[in-house]
């Protein structure tokens, strides 16, 4: 089994920007899985990235997404079933991931970090990811009822919110 957790600035940013940049004034660090993930991609069980502590990420729709909401969710989950070019150049393309290799990952609750969301906005999230329902100003670039699942940060922080995260999702798992 061979799972990866990276944060959205590893992944999801190397949609706008990668590496130095043209002009070298950039963090080197922007993408940097992105070349680790697409050698492993057929080794790689699960790839769940931290939709948490984040700053804001541009999705393939040009926009900009914020943590809170089921929006920001979406909009990050899409980019890894969908692929992106690279920097926005289409001569490098980052080939989507298959449904069964993507978990969204967040925080089980306020105390477990920035992006927290309520149970309210996962489940939109996933309506939208796995039904193509309740998407919100976000248009996916498909459905995938095969998604894996979610991560969360941290167990000790669920059970300490009496077990909400992990009470209120099973279902979309059965």
């Amino acid at each position: 089994m061979l799972t990866m957790a990276p944060e959205t600035f590893f992944v999801q940013m190397g949609y706008q920007f990668y590496g130095t940049g043209q002009w070298g004034g950039q963090d080197p660090r922007c993408g940097a899985y992105l070349p680790v993930i697409h050698a492993l991609r057929d080794s790689l069980t699960l790839l769940h990235v931290q939709d948490y502590n984040s700053g804001p990420i541009m999705g393939l729709d040009n926009q900009y997404h914020t943590m809170g909401g089921a929006d920001f969710h979406i909009a990050m989950t899409d980019m890894l079933l969908t692929g992106f070019p690279v920097a926005g150049n289409a001569e490098r393309f980052f080939p989507a991931l298959r449904p069964d290799q993507v978990a969204i990952g967040m925080p089980a609750s306020t105390q477990a970090g920035n992006g927290h969301v309520p149970t309210a906005e996962v489940n939109k999230t996933l309506d939208c990811l796995t039904k193509g329902s309740n998407c919100g100003s976000y248009k996916t670039h498909g459905t995938w009822p095969g998604m894996r699942g979610l991560m969360t940060w941290s167990i000790n922080w669920d059970r300490y919110n009496n077990w909400e995260f992990s009470r209120n999702f099973d279902a979309y798992w059965p």
